[in-house]
């Protein structure tokens, strides 16, 4: 972690130079908060390289094997590993569900002051509900100037549609805290009778803010505890957000990842408690391509759930559930 914070610095040093970034606020604020959010989200990773060079040292020296021959069983010996890894996730979903969260908002707001680019909203057909009867539709937005294209407001009372104004564009006027819409049309509707309104520019105020379009789905996410997730994640089905399967990937990560922490110790220590020709180089080769590829299933599956209709659940259990069938496979060809 000491080595990617030096390659985060490398890469942001111009930024915290130019915008005279304080030290203390840049070792504290930004990067001891960027090792517990990283450190956290590769613990199971890291712990499985700990386990197999610890593992591989002892084989190596045929301890392990001396373990065996006394009698112990290989169940036995697997037991301190999950004792300590009990006691890391436990630690980890502590830190996942909780503490994190609070620590991102720290680093997260240093380095919105001092490094991130101005943000670009690049999401099409957005869809907000703003009240129980209303619902807002853009076909794109601008971040940078607040404005909205092919805006469309909709009021709806018993399953009918009463009112719909369309516009070219609407753009928020922060000085009057108000939206004015651009070639606008006006439709009342009540029943078969219809009336309609033209104008070429008008102010509406609407339960809706740009700072709605201008939060990165990410960081939004990143910044909550577990039960303000929750609650974000129902207003965001009740306004139909698209972004939904997003924050409940995020959710169910908090759990799944801490979780692979007993599968990577499995099959860490299945691995190399063999002693090798190739010692602990080749163990460590073995586990980092097992290591790598456990990132990518994972990636798959998220794109799976956000793109393809994978349930974010199974998305994010899909990598535990595949490396511990793996685990219980090299587990039995273990020497016992």
């Amino acid at each position: 972690m000491l080595i990617a914070s030096v390659f985060d610095y490398t890469e942001k040093m111009d930024d915290f130079t130019e915008k005279n970034a304080p030290l203390v606020g840049l070792i504290f604020d930004y990067y001891m908060n960027f090792i517990i959010f990283y450190g956290n989200m590769f613990s199971p990773l890291l712990i499985f390289i700990a386990v197999i060079f610890f593992t591989s040292k002892m084989a190596s020296r045929t301890e392990i094997v001396a373990i065996l021959s006394s009698g112990v069983s290989f169940y036995r010996l697997l037991w301190p590993y999950f004792l300590a890894a009990s006691f890391l996730v436990f630690v980890s979903l502590a830190f996942n569900h909780y503490a994190v969260p609070h620590a991102n908002k720290v680093r997260i707001a240093f380095e919105e002051a001092y490094f991130k680019i101005a943000f670009r909203n690049h999401d099409k057909e957005i869809h907000k509900r703003i009240g129980p009867n209303d619902l807002t539709y853009f076909e794109s937005y601008n971040a940078q100037s607040d404005i909205g294209y092919k805006f469309t407001l909709e009021s709806w009372e018993d399953g009918d549609l009463v009112f719909k104004l369309r516009s070219d564009y609407a753009q928020f006027d922060s000085s009057k805290q108000m939206w004015t819409v651009h070639n606008y049309v006006k439709r009342y509707i009540n029943g078969e009778d219809e009336r309609i309104e033209k104008g070429l520019e008008m102010d509406t105020s609407l339960n809706l803010h740009p700072s709605e379009f201008e939060q990165r789905l990410e960081y939004t996410t990143q910044m909550m505890t577990t039960p303000e997730l929750n609650e974000y994640i129902e207003d965001e089905m009740k306004s139909g957000s698209e972004n939904v399967p997003f924050h409940l990937i995020e959710k169910h990560q908090r759990t799944a990842i801490p979780f692979s922490t007993f599968i990577m110790v499995l099959i860490g220590v299945s691995i190399s408690s063999r002693k090798t020709r190739g010692g602990i180089g080749a163990h460590l080769a073995v586990g980092l391509l097992i290591a790598v590829s456990y990132v990518f299933i994972a990636k798959v599956s998220t794109v799976y759930a956000t793109n393809a209709g994978l349930p974010p659940f199974i998305a994010t259990w899909i990598p535990n559930i595949v490396y511990a069938i793996l685990g219980i496979y090299i587990f039995r060809l273990a020497p016992k």
